[in-house]
């Protein structure tokens, strides 16, 4: 991601170990999961779920997604990122297996039953909204209204 789309201030939120998915429900109400993520060089966020998980189904019935990324240490600054997931079938776990590798070889197959698949889902994003509450407000980079 560029400095433009996500301000310095808080590009180093993107290599956090976790962020807060929130995906729209089939009820149109939203649902949030802690997934595993990676950043990518393109500029979108890049996760890896299995297809059977709510969160799947979600962001291929309705692709709008917010991810927000906590600073552990310091819970008063966060990155919100939002966007349209693309989902796609990754039956190879290649993809698992890179982002696994962020989290010191995690083995995403492990996550699976006999049978599932996992995807691989690139969020391409519309809006940054980078947040320190110890500085009285937002530092933004919308992309969109």
């Amino acid at each position: 991601m560029s400095s433009t789309v996500v301000p310095d201030t808080h590009r180093d939120l993107l290599d956090a170990p976790f962020a807060t998915l929130a995906t729209v429900g089939p009820t149109g109400r939203p649902q949030m999961s802690t997934v595993c993520f990676l950043a990518a060089d393109d500029g979108t966020v890049q996760l890896s779920v299995n297809e059977t998980r709510q969160k799947a189904k979600n962001m291929i019935a309705d692709p709008k997604v917010a991810l927000q990324i906590q600073d552990a240490a310091e819970p008063a600054r966060y990155l919100e990122l939002r966007g349209d997931a693309t989902v796609e079938l990754d039956e190879d776990y290649e993809f698992a297996d890179v982002l696994g590798a962020k989290y010191g070889g995690l083995d995403l197959r492990r996550m699976d039953r006999p049978g599932e698949r996992r995807t691989k889902v690139t969020i391409t994003l519309t809006r940054a909204r980078a947040v320190d509450m110890r500085e009285s407000g937002t530092v933004g980079a919308a992309l969109d209204s």
